[in-house]
C-alpha cells in the first residue's frame, strides 16, 4: 500500500460522523510510557471457547480532560482530547489500520515471531495464547513486544497486549508470578468488595509482567436449564451465574478490580453466548440463540459493565435472529453492534472481536470478514492466524480508498482505538 496519512485516507462526507466518546474514552493526555507485557487447559486456543493485557497509569472510569476536536478536512468530528486527534493526524495509513489488529502470540512461538508483523504490517496490539507459564518469562516477552513499537512501526504508540485472566479453566498465564484465579463461578460467592479487592490484586500481577487488557470478566448469562450443555460457556464454569442480576454483581466487582490495578477490563461475549449449544470456535451449526431480543434480561450485566468503565466489548460470532432478522453473526451485524451496542446500550468504546478465525466464520474470506466487521460498526480484529493479518489490512486500505463512508468508519474506529490507549496512560502528547 501506499504510504498517506489519515487525513488522505478519509475522504470527505457531506455528513460527518458524530460521536460521543467522552464518558467511554476520554482522558487527560497521561504522560504514561510502554510497560515493561484459552490457556493450555482451557477449552479453546481462541477467545470464545478459552475466552480470550501494564499500562503506567491506571485506566479511568470517568472522563477527564476530553475536548472536542472537530476535524479541519471534514473527516468525523468526534469528541476526543486535542492529543488523541494529534496522535491519530500523524498515522500513515498503514499504521492507522494496524491500530485496528490484534494478533496471538503462542507460547510455543519464538520471542520474535511477531516483529516482523508489528514492523511491516503495523500491527499495534498482541494477544497471548497457549498458556504462558512463568512471570519472568512473560515479562521479558512484553518488554520485547513493546520495544518493536517504534516510530517506524506504529508511530511510536504502544500496543495493547492482552491475555484471557479470567479464572478457572480460562487462564493464559499461570505458574511462577500467578495466582491460580478461581473459576467465575466460585468468584461469584465472594462479596463484591472482597472480589473487587481480589481482582485488584489479580490484575496487580498482569501489569507486573506488562499485560494491559484483561479480556475479561466473562458477561454472558448460562441459564440453569442449559448449565453444562452450553459448551462455550457452562461446560467449563464460566459464567458467574444463571441470572443475569448474580452475573452482573460479580462481573461489575471483578472488573472494577482490574480498573483499580492499572489493567483494562473486557465484557464479552456480546449479546451473549449463554444460550447457545455448541462452541463458534469449532462450530458453524448449534450456535444460534433464538431467544434474545433488544430487551433480553441477559443484556444487563453488558450495560452494567459498560456502566463500570469497561474499556472494551468483545462480540460473538453467534446468531441471534431476533436481533439481526438476517441470522448474520454478531460480529457482521449492524443491528447488533452499531444499533443494540451503541445505540441502544450507549456504548461509545472500543468493539473487539472474538477469534475472527472462529470455524462459524472460516467460510468468509479474511479480507471481507475484515471488512464486513468494520462496516457493521466494529474496530478491533482479533485473529488467532498470523498468516491472515496482510491480506486483511490490504483489504482495509482498499477499501477506505474506494468508499468514502467506510473511509470515515475506519477511522473513527482508528480514533476510539488511539482514544483507549490515550485514557489508560499508553499515550503522551507532551
Amino acid at each position: 500500500m501506499t504510504s498517506r496519512s489519515t487525513t488522505v485516507l478519509r475522504p470527505r462526507l457531506g455528513a460527518t460522523v458524530a460521536l460521543a466518546l467522552a464518558g467511554a474514552l476520554a482522558a487527560g493526555c497521561g504522560g504514561g510510557s510502554a510497560s515493561d507485557d484459552t490457556a493450555s487447559t482451557s477449552p479453546s486456543p481462541s477467545t470464545s471457547g478459552s475466552s480470550s493485557t501494564g499500562a503506567s497509569a491506571s485506566p479511568s472510569t470517568s472522563p477527564s480532560g476530553s475536548a472536542t476536536t472537530p476535524s479541519s478536512d471534514g473527516g468525523p468530528q468526534i469528541d476526543v482530547s486535542a492529543c488523541v486527534r494529534q496522535k491519530a493526524d500523524s498515522l500513515s495509513e498503514e499504521q492507522a489500520i494496524g491500530q485496528l489488529v490484534m494478533v496471538a502470540f503462542d507460547t510455543a512461538a519464538s520471542r520474535t515471531a511477531l516483529d516482523g508483523l508489528i514492523a511491516d504490517e503495523h500491527v499495534g496490539n498482541v494477544i497471548y495464547l497457549g498458556g504462558w507459564d512463568g512471570a519472568a518469562r512473560v515479562k521479558e516477552t512484553s518488554a520485547h513486544l513493546q520495544d518493536q513499537a517504534t516510530q517506524a512501526a506504529t508511530a511510536g504508540i504502544p500496543l495493547l497486549l492482552a491475555a484471557d485472566q479470567e479464572g478457572g479453566e480460562v487462564r493464559q498465564l499461570r505458574g511462577e508470578g500467578f495466582t491460580k484465579v478461581p473459576s467465575a463461578k466460585a468468584q461469584a460467592q465472594m462479596s463484591p468488595s472482597a472480589l473487587t479487592a481480589a481482582a485488584k490484586g489479580w490484575a496487580g500481577e498482569l501489569k507486573a509482567v506488562g499485560i494491559n487488557v484483561n479480556l475479561a470478566p466473562v458477561t454472558d448469562t448460562v441459564p440453569t436449564d442449559i448449565g453444562r450443555n452450553n459448551e462455550p460457556i457452562g461446560k467449563y464454569a464460566r459464567q458467574y451465574g444463571s441470572d443475569p442480576a448474580t452475573v452482573t454483581k460479580a462481573s461489575t466487582a471483578f472488573l472494577k478490580g482490574m480498573i483499580e490495578g492499572g489493567v483494562m477490563g473486557t465484557v464479552k461475549h456480546f449479546p451473549g453466548l449463554g444460550r447457545v449449544e455448541k462452541n463458534t470456535d469449532f462450530n458453524t451449526s448449534g450456535i444460534t440463540d433464538s431467544v434474545a431480543t433488544p430487551k433480553d434480561p441477559f443484556l444487563a450485566p453488558f450495560s452494567a459493565g459498560v456502566k463500570a468503565g469497561a474499556g472494551l466489548v468483545m462480540v460473538s460470532s453467534a446468531r441471534y435472529p431476533g436481533l439481526d432478522a438476517t441470522k448474520t453473526q454478531a460480529m457482521f451485524s449492524k443491528p447488533i453492534i452499531t444499533d443494540l451496542l451503541r445505540g441502544r446500550l450507549g456504548y461509545e468504546g472500543v468493539v473487539i472481536t472474538d477469534d475472527i478465525n472462529a470455524k462459524a466464520v472460516r467460510s468468509i474470506p479474511a479480507a471481507e470478514r475484515a471488512t464486513r466487521y468494520i462496516e457493521a460498526g466494529g474496530d478491533i480484529l482479533l485473529t488467532g492466524d498470523a498468516a491472515s493479518v496482510p491480506g486483511m489490512i490490504d483489504a482495509l486500505g482498499a477499501k477506505a480508498r474506494a468508499d468514502e463512508e467506510f473511509a470515515n468508519q475506519l477511522e473513527t474506529s482508528v480514533l476510539r482505538v488511539v482514544a483507549l490507549k490515550e485514557r489508560m496512560g499508553l499515550i503522551s502528547c507532551g
